[in-house]
């Protein structure tokens, strides 16, 4: 409880949220057996953009940003839908966006039904 004229907290977004475990997924990156961290996801990202430049060879890429971008943005979400079981609303909690933003993000590439 807060005293009188304070201001709770704010509750952070994974709050009340639970894995398949019954772990909070607000307290995962905080368990002390957790698996070691895996390599930062800038540096996924980066080795799969070389990766993909040097395969390329001398060939310019086209629009590698935009490319880059979507498939980002729809592993990214079949992951995360299957991490939540398909539950959109816990999907969009984790995302940090609102679940009609998810629906139209998972019905443009094709993940939604």
């Amino acid at each position: 409880m807060t005293e009188l004229g304070q201001t709770p907290p704010p509750r952070r977004p994974l709050d009340g949220w639970r894995d398949s475990s019954g772990t909070p997924l607000n307290a995962l990156s905080n368990r002390a057996d957790a698996a070691p961290a895996a390599p930062a996801l800038r540096e996924a990202v980066a080795r799969a953009t070389r990766r993909y430049l040097n395969d390329r060879g001398d060939c310019e890429a086209d629009s590698l940003y935009a490319l880059t971008l979507a498939e980002m943005e729809t592993g990214l979400l079949a992951e995360v839908m299957k991490h939540c079981d398909g539950n959109q609303s816990r999907a969009a909690a984790v995302l940090g966006i609102n679940r009609a933003t998810l629906r139209k993000k998972l019905e443009a590439v094709g993940l939604l039904g």
